[in-house]
């Protein structure tokens, strides 16, 4: 699932194709919103919120979650087209969103109440290290990495963030939150690991960029430790797949 950086990068993207142009075709592939047609509009604004994209269209507001599989692509689009749900054309530019897991039209005015649930933003202006610590500790009993991907603790932490965050602070992704000692460490490290890759296609979490040297955990079940050699654990069982050092983190 694309996290909170991919999602910051996408409402930079499509800021540039389509902020402050009209529109010159709305081709919403939805059922229950497929007579809305905003040509001739303007958009205004494109604006993420954790993992939730809006765009701004006069008095509407296109909201979309890309869930696992989605995307919004720019130009021409190389999927089949039952995969498109909507199609947004300017007089010099075309975005669609392909496998989107929620596109809605919203009121402009109340756009944010399909967001009011979410924790701190940590792209975002709204972010609070404070309060996301706050979020994170309100559970005591609760698996470390299921409380960084919970979206209401705070905005944008995916699967591979949860991993990789588990494995810089020395825990086991289930090892209850209560064990966690410093709790605004974690959500200042959390904001500085999305912010550093917000503009970046190539994400790391250990600051090297080469291809395999990118990641501590994540993905890397079977291969030695970048630390200490241990070969790398896994557990596939749950809804999210989970990686750690067994000698790193305790």
């Amino acid at each position: 699932m694309p996290e909170g950086d991919t999602v910051f990068r996408t409402a930079a993207k499509l800021r540039a194709a389509l902020e402050g142009k009209q529109l010159t075709r709305c081709d919403v592939r939805v059922p229950r919103y497929a007579a809305v047609d905003l040509t001739g509009q303007v958009v205004d604004e494109v604006l993420s919120r954790g993992k939730h994209l809006f765009i701004r269209v006069g008095a509407a507001s296109i909201h979309s979650h890309l869930k696992m599989d989605g995307a919004w692509v720019i130009g021409r689009v190389r999927v089949p087209a039952y995969k498109v749900r909507i199609v947004l054309e300017t007089a010099d530019s075309r975005a669609s969103g392909v496998d989107l897991g929620v596109l809605e039209v919203l009121e402009r005015a109340t756009d944010m109440e399909a967001v009011a649930h979410l924790g701190p933003d940590l792209l975002g202006d709204d972010w609070s290290a404070s309060v996301a610590a706050a979020n994170l500790m309100a559970d005591p009993s609760r698996p470390f990495a299921e409380a960084l991907l919970d979206q209401r603790v705070m905005a944008g932490v995916g699967n591979v963030f949860a991993n990789e965050l588990c494995f810089v602070f020395g825990l086991r992704p289930g090892t209850a939150v209560g064990e966690v000692t410093d709790p605004l460490r974690v959500t200042q490290r959390s904001q500085q690991m999305l912010w550093a890759n917000r503009l970046r296609v190539n994400r790391t979490t250990t600051g090297n960029t080469r291809p395999g040297q990118d990641v501590w955990v994540y993905g890397r079940a079977g291969l030695g430790c970048r630390r200490c050699g241990t070969p790398i654990e896994t557990d596939r069982g749950g809804e999210r797949v989970t990686y750690w050092c067994p000698t790193c983190q305790r």
